[in-house]
């Protein structure tokens, strides 16, 4: 795994964001030296990954890479990437090996690109999880995308893709969002896609990610809501759909409303979709329990809890 920082530096040289890219390298590092306990497993599994070099990469209508290989090459880039298990964002087409996702995440990104310009936008991905989306906004046209997640595996998810992708401008970072400086406000686009439930204070994530935003700057909010009016907001008193951190979902009324509290304008919904069992699902490379497990089994209108199911809605938002 190539954890050289530099190309970051460079891209970002004589823009907002310089004198902290000029630092990560050494945040990186302190943060690789305290490390995971699987971490050198997953590394090892990257690292076992055949040096083939992609004769075409296809990234605008899906993830896929095509090199001339064998069956023998064929078979250790399944078996190592099957290493890397479970896959939760995707699917990855590499060299004629389909892993298939929990999440069939392309679904989502076909609902949420067509109302995105992301050409020539430096942009931040918020809870990039295994950096699927980066990926897809590369292929939108981004100049460059970085993503914060403080997950190891998807760390190392990620950086088996790049292994084949080496010159493009992209990079994981394995931090939190609170681990980024106060007021970066150098993205023109930031993304935060399946986070805000999971924050105790919305608001607060909402505010963090206007501050990482340049003015006139755009936010792509994706979130589980409910139906309701402006006052309406689900709070799990303990769990949703078996998840234990789920602390607000909103209508999507409510969600405007805390979107212009928070400071932005021009908010709108372009998207609301009630989440299906066949877009997030048990598969090979993803073996646990997944949405249909934590549906009610008579009435799938109803998490196991009794609480409403996962309805998804997507809003953008500018920073005035």
């Amino acid at each position: 795994m190539n954890l050289d920082l530099t190309p970051l530096a460079w891209r970002l040289a004589g823009t907002p964001l310089a004198a902290w890219a000029n630092g990560v390298q050494q945040q990186l590092d302190a943060k690789l030296a305290v490390g995971h306990g699987d971490l050198p497993r997953w590394r090892r599994a990257v690292d076992a990954l055949p040096a083939l070099a992609p004769v075409q990469v296809e990234l605008r209508d899906g993830f896929r890479l095509d090199a001339t290989c064998d069956d023998a090459a064929r078979q250790a880039t399944h078996d190592a990437l099957m290493g890397l298990s479970p896959w939760r964002k995707g699917p990855f087409d590499v060299f004629g090996v389909h892993v298939d996702t929990e999440w069939r995440s392309d679904w989502k990104w076909d609902r949420v690109a067509p109302h995105l310009n992301l050409a020539g936008k430096r942009i931040l991905d918020v809870g990039c999880g295994n950096g699927y989306y980066m990926w897809r906004m590369l292929g939108a046209g981004a100049d460059s995308v970085i993503g914060v997640d403080p997950n190891w595996l998807f760390f190392c998810q990620f950086h088996a893709m790049k292994r084949y992708l080496q010159e493009l401008p992209v990079w994981h970072l394995p931090f939190a969002l609170e681990e980024l400086p106060a007021r970066l406000e150098g993205f023109e686009t930031v993304f935060s896609m399946g986070v805000l439930y999971h924050r105790r204070s919305p608001v607060d994530h909402l505010l963090d990610l206007k501050d990482c935003l340049v003015r006139g700057g755009e936010l792509v909010l994706e979130t589980l809501v409910v139906e309701g009016d402006e006052n309406t907001a689900l709070v799990p008193e303990d769990r949703y759909a078996q998840m234990r951190n789920v602390w607000f979902l909103p209508s999507v009324k409510a969600l405007e409303c805390w979107l212009r509290r928070a400071g932005f304008v021009d908010v709108r919904c372009v998207d609301v979709s009630v989440t299906s069992i066949e877009e997030q699902r048990s598969t090979e490379w993803m073996r646990y329990q997944s949405l249909p497990d934590f549906l009610d089994p008579q009435d799938h209108g109803k998490t196991v809890e009794g609480l409403p199911a996962p309805m998804r809605a997507v809003l953008l938002a500018r920073k005035p």
